[in-house]
């Protein structure tokens, strides 16, 4: 099992550590949520859990963190981050979606 990260998206997390000042990864994971069933979730993680997965990005000294029931959903994932005009955010290129709501916010397998 396998996430993978692009340069843009690996610097973007590297930035938002350093100006935290502390944490030692990103928690990719997913959550029951809107219209389609489920959501994509990023947040800080300054603790490992026990069932966590961890992808490192020595290159970049980022970590990804995965829980083990996210993993199953999120398996083959690459984490991008993209600019297009005024709007920058995080685009989650995951094989295993078989159908996005009309928003984008959350995704079906």
């Amino acid at each position: 099992m396998a996430i993978t990260m692009t340069d843009a998206a690996a610097l973007r997390v590297r930035t938002f550590l350093e100006n935290r000042g502390k944490g030692i990864g990103l928690r990719l994971g997913v959550r029951t949520s809107g219209c389609s069933g489920m959501a994509y979730v990023l947040e800080f993680v300054d603790e490992l859990n026990e069932e966590d997965q961890v992808f490192d990005f020595e290159q970049y000294g980022v970590k990804v963190i995965v829980d083990s029931k996210s993993l199953l959903y999120l398996d083959g994932t690459e984490l991008d981050f993209t600019k297009e005009g005024l709007n920058e955010g995080f685009q989650f290129n995951n094989p295993n979606v078989s159908s996005e709501c009309g928003c984008g916010e959350s995704f079906n397998v």
